[in-house]
């Protein structure tokens, strides 16, 4: 019978074998470090609301993540995903003519800003 720690994986011959390289610090530190490198690498998070003429009615067409150097959005109907270079360039995608116009509203990330997943 196969166990666990006899199974190869193919991938492995891509990644060098970490046996024997003792760890850098504790569970709890390591922990630390890692919510450290989230928080300080988290893209910040947008919805792209389109506007009906002026304040006529509105809807969040789209929700978008912001990192350096591009962003990356979803529409919230049909799925339709979108690379752009910069956040600007999600309001042009979105603007329909005169009568509907896109801005973008950025994700408050302060203490309950998100909903907890259920």
């Amino acid at each position: 019978m196969d166990t666990t720690e006899t199974r190869r994986n193919p991938l492995d011959a891509l990644v060098p074998d970490p046996t024997g390289i003792p760890p850098l610090c504790s569970e709890s530190d390591f922990d630390e470090l890692l919510q450290q490198l989230v928080a300080d690498s988290a893209p910040r998070t947008f919805a792209v609301v389109q506007e009906y003429g002026e304040r006529v009615d509105g809807r969040i067409a789209a929700w978008g993540l912001a990192f350096d150097d591009h962003v990356n959005v979803v529409s919230a109907d049909d799925g339709i995903r979108m690379t752009l270079g910069s956040a600007d360039r999600v309001r042009h995608a979105f603007t329909w003519g005169r009568h509907i116009t896109a801005r973008l509203v950025w994700v408050d990330r302060g203490e309950g800003a998100q909903r907890p997943l259920e």
